[in-house]
């Protein structure tokens, strides 16, 4: 029988030990989760991997990804971006796969001159779609002070929050012939660059080059998310997390108060009816 107890035990510990490598639970350390991709020396991880920033210059962005792919799960990240004159500058901050039909998840952050606000634009790619744009003014100054910016995706519906805020819920419809990301694992990544062309009043506003180097900086990473190629367990807290009421509502105050562009009440830009997951259910 001690046999027997013996080997059940090491099966239970060996499972135990291959479901949490199928997790990754990272805290912050950007020299164990992320390469700098591009930029020349431009992306600097400093303080023992604890803060990375990416820096713009007239010559070259910059931009670093993640080590790992990620099926489904809950990403933060803290980010304060480029004071003063940004504008012109994109820092984007997101969630890919590669290919022609790949799936994508965005943040981006649109710069803007001194003293007026920055511009939050999102997007969900599926199967190579988009132009599913929501655009956003932020509550608060995202250059003086770190703020969390998270993507909560499971197979039912994706959240975009910020400081734990949601600003967006785009819900799986695939009932209703949308595609939806769920096949394909993502790398994170961010970048730091110069889209004076249209980041700023459509490309009237250009970068103010007297202003470089613009640095935008990152904090607290954390991946509480399934890695490529392992299975997910449905047993994680948000592979069914829905929005609760108080969660409802804090989308509802956002949408009504910050929200400045919704694709789905575009008409002009769809005269032929609106994309389906934007019809009433």
């Amino acid at each position: 029988m001690s046999s027997i107890h013996s080997t059940c035990s090491t099966i239970t510990m060996l499972y135990a030990l291959l479901l949490a490598s199928s997790m990754a639970a990272s805290a912050g350390n950007f020299y164990q989760d992320f390469d700098i991709t591009w930029g020349d020396g431009r992306a600097k991880i400093l303080n023992n991997g604890e803060l990375l920033t990416l820096s713009l210059d007239k010559a070259s962005g910059s931009g670093f990804q993640s080590k790992n792919e990620y099926l489904f799960g809950k990403i933060d990240m803290q980010l304060k971006l480029v004071p003063g004159n940004s504008a012109g500058t994109v820092t984007a901050y997101y969630l890919s796969s590669k290919g022609s039909n790949w799936d994508e998840i965005d943040f981006e952050f649109l710069g803007n001159v001194s003293g007026e606000p920055y511009i939050l634009h999102t997007n969900v790619f599926s199967q190579g779609k988009g132009n599913r744009e929501q655009q956003f003014y932020l509550w608060f100054d995202p250059t003086a002070d770190f703020h969390t910016y998270s993507i909560l995706w499971n197979p039912q519906r994706i959240i975009f929050s910020v400081d734990g805020t949601p600003i967006r819920e785009f819900k799986n419809m695939e009932s209703k012939g949308v595609a939806f990301p769920k096949e394909q694992p993502m790398r994170i990544y961010s970048s730091l660059w110069n889209a004076d062309d249209w980041a700023t009043r459509g490309g009237l506003v250009k970068t103010d080059w007297t202003q470089a180097p613009f640095t935008a900086s990152y904090r607290n990473f954390n991946a509480n998310a399934c890695v490529r190629s392992s299975s997910c367990p449905s047993s994680n807290a948000w592979f069914s997390q829905e929005l609760d009421s108080t969660s409802q509502e804090r989308l509802s105050w956002v949408q009504k108060n910050y929200m400045i562009y919704n694709y789905c009440t575009d008409t002009n830009r769809f005269p032929q009816g609106l994309p389906p997951e934007c019809q009433p259910s």
